[in-house]
């Protein structure tokens, strides 16, 4: 086998979170005074980083995107965090990787805390040696500096992790960080997106993850 660590994305990779994180965007938006937002600009903000989404997306200033995501946070906290379903096949994956001595570690735009508590509820924690995600006060969507943190951090070898994830922003990070990634085409990404960013696999499923880091 050739990777030892697999970096693996919390939201539209392990989880499918999109609902809990679209019903907070759209609340959010509502009080903002963009009302009625379609799916398909909701679904976007599964993957980068809350200010992001507000700046980009919606032109808001820092000022008015730290509100927004004030505003976001009160109805996910209390409200909506735990809404989530585990992909089909992830248990089985994350299960052959341990039995095989693979370290696997969540990698994750999420404050860390919230990851942490989602995947102790949801009964995945005890799979991971380690999960990395920004601080509250951390608005950067740049994935690169969680994937060297974790190298850094735990001591690991690049050659030997391979980031999974479904969004540009994953595999962006990926070859920024010098790791090789696996794209993930089940979750939010946009495929588009997904191949002009050059992921060095893709795959369907969990199993498909499989195949790859077990071939």
């Amino acid at each position: 086998m050739r990777y030892k660590n697999i970096f693996l994305d919390l939201d539209g990779t392990i989880t499918d979170s999109g609902n809990a994180i679209m019903t907070c965007a759209k609340y959010a938006l509502d009080k903002m005074g963009f009302a009625n937002e379609p799916e398909e600009k909701l679904r976007r903000f599964v993957g980068p980083s809350l200010m992001d989404s507000f700046e980009h997306l919606y032109g808001m200033s820092e000022e008015h995107a730290a509100e927004a995501t004030r505003i976001f946070r009160s109805l996910y906290v209390d409200n909506k965090m735990y809404d989530v379903t585990v992909y089909p096949g992830i248990h089985e994956l994350l299960s052959k990787c341990r039995d095989a001595g693979l370290k696997t570690f969540v990698v994750t735009s999420k404050v860390q805390e919230y990851a942490g508590r989602i995947m102790e509820k949801v009964g995945l924690l005890d799979y991971f040696t380690g999960i990395i995600g920004p601080d509250p006060q951390d608005f950067s969507s740049d994935k690169s500096r969680l994937i060297n943190r974790a190298v850094k951090d735990y001591s690991l070898e690049k050659s030997e992790c391979v980031m999974v994830g479904d969004t540009r922003f994953d595999i962006e990070g990926a070859v920024k960080a010098g790791v090789d990634s696996i794209a993930v085409t089940y979750g939010y990404g946009n495929p588009v997106e997904m191949q002009m960013v050059h992921p060095t696999y893709k795959a369907a499923n969990a199993a498909e993850i499989g195949d790859i880091l077990f071939s």
